[in-house]
């Protein structure tokens, strides 16, 4: 039987050599981000790129059930097709948590799209689920996902940014907020 014991100080120094190296080249990429919203924005720079893009006013109600959470809707004009593109987003204590733009696409514009994201963000493998197609980037918490399908014979692309801290603050508080409501409904019985 060999021993591994030599072979330690080697892997403990390859350790130590591409730990840092991945974690430099993480925090060096870019963030996701696409025609100038990020995930996690505030809803005063969302509204703010919305009128970058001759978009129309960003409208929010905010849910009767839990008053930390507003939905969004708006539209801005894509840059590249000047077409409009459908705004929803779902935004916690005023930040962006999931931001999608849709809108009808050809099959040329929707090439140029996934080449642009692929430039910017790396190649990813397009997945089939059910009667639509993905790509996704995940990056520090945060996802940008473009999704497309054939809706009533056009073809229609989404791109969506997700805040994954966002929505697990937003989760754990209310994983709290329910403890702390069980818990005051059923008292301790008292010796």
């Amino acid at each position: 039987m060999t021993s591994l014991l030599p072979a330690q100080p080697a892997l403990l120094a390859l350790l130590l050599v591409v730990a840092p190296l991945q974690a430099q080249t993480t925090a060096s990429l870019p963030p996701l981000a696409f025609l100038g919203f990020e995930a996690g924005a505030g809803l005063a720079a969302v509204g703010q790129q919305v009128t970058a893009l001759r978009g129309h006013g960003l409208q929010c109600d905010r849910s009767r059930r839990d008053h930390a959470v507003q939905d969004c809707r708006g539209t801005v004009v894509d840059p590249a097709s000047g077409r409009p593109l459908a705004l929803w987003l779902s935004a916690i204590d005023s930040l962006s948590g999931i931001l999608t733009l849709s809108g009808p696409v050809t099959s040329l514009q929707l090439d140029s799209l996934r080449q642009a994201l692929e430039r910017s963000y790396g190649v990813v493998g397009a997945r089939a689920q059910g009667g639509q197609w993905m790509q996704q980037w995940v990056r520090r918490g945060r996802m940008l996902r473009l999704t497309w399908r054939i809706e009533s014979g056009a073809k229609i692309a989404s791109v969506s940014l997700v805040d994954g801290r966002v929505l697990d603050g937003w989760g754990r508080r209310n994983r709290l907020r329910r403890a702390a409501d069980t818990a005051g409904a059923n008292p301790a019985p008292v010796p």
